[in-house]
């Protein structure tokens, strides 16, 4: 199955995706995702599956933001749980085991995949443990015919690029894997502004971490190569992610009174719209749910 997108690398951890509208009624969609804690026993593979199958259906491309591992139940990590880790992973090679099962899971949804990134999970593994598990799931899904995975940062930029009737139109998303709690309250909303006042070339912001699912849009008034101000919008996207620390009603989340979390992702779709007399292309986000 041939991808309606190519894929390059502009920069490390920033890509390009590049498209042709063929027609008026032209989309193309794709999953976001971040936090899917595969590993753990506690995450919903029925539900990523159903996501998962989604994307190949629609020929969507796959976006991951990190911690798609969640790598906390090896015997020298002071939080492991060995009711939170699964049997395959308990054969006494447990770093290597998360990579090749992670594989053999989503192997099948490799044409799909754009982008694989870390977050703080990879991260401490790599501080601890000096393997990098986000690097070496790449490397394997890179090895499947058609595949067109890149590897992402932490943080780093997505440009993705229409061409239609002999013009082109770009949208910049700005990803991170995301800090912080999030807020009891603001569920991590308050950083909105702060991101937006050092990103001013995104049109999309998309963070996940702290397993909250929103979506906030906010103004901006730019000035036009022409001279002309005009307003348009910025378009910021949490994602939560497939574990569901609650449902057990023990361990850490609820020892320290943490609450029912939303699971998921969000399909990005971008479409022909009218502006005025001219066509453009606009992104439009739904929940994966």
């Amino acid at each position: 199955m041939t991808m309606p997108f190519t894929v390059d690398e502009t920069a490390p951890g920033c890509l390009s995706v590049d498209m042709v509208a063929d027609g008026p009624d032209w989309s193309q969609s794709f999953l976001l995702r971040s936090d899917a804690h595969h590993d753990n026993a506690h995450a919903d593979w029925r539900l990523e599956r159903l996501h998962l199958e989604e994307a190949v259906d629609r020929k969507a491309g796959i976006l991951d933001a990190g911690d798609l591992f969640c790598a906390m139940q090896g015997k020298f990590d002071r939080r492991s749980d060995l009711s939170a880790c699964r049997p395959e992973h308990q054969q006494g090679r447990y770093l290597d085991s998360l990579v090749d099962t992670a594989v053999e899971f989503y192997e099948d949804y490799s044409k799909n995949w754009i982008m694989v990134s870390p977050g703080n999970h990879e991260t401490a593994i790599l501080k601890r443990h000096e393997t990098d598990l986000t690097e070496r799931f790449y490397e394997r899904m890179r090895t499947v015919p058609g595949s067109q995975i890149h590897l992402g940062k932490y943080a780093g930029f997505v440009r993705f690029r229409v061409v239609w009737g002999g013009k082109s139109q770009s949208i910049t998303m700005y990803y991170f894997h995301g800090s912080g709690g999030g807020g009891p309250m603001s569920h991590g909303v308050l950083a909105t502004r702060r991101m937006q006042s050092y990103l001013p070339d995104a049109d999309i912001v998309w963070s996940g971490h702290t397993h909250d699912s929103w979506q906030v849009r906010l103004g901006r008034i730019r000035l036009s190569r022409y001279g002309t101000p005009h307003l348009d919008s910025v378009h910021h996207i949490r994602t939560a992610g497939y574990k569901d620390e609650f449902s057990p009603r023990e361990g850490w989340h609820i020892e320290r009174g943490g609450p029912p979390k939303p699971i998921g992702a969000v399909w990005l779709t971008l479409k022909v719209a009218r502006d005025g007399d001219q066509r453009i292309i606009r992104p439009e986000f739904v929940e994966a749910i």
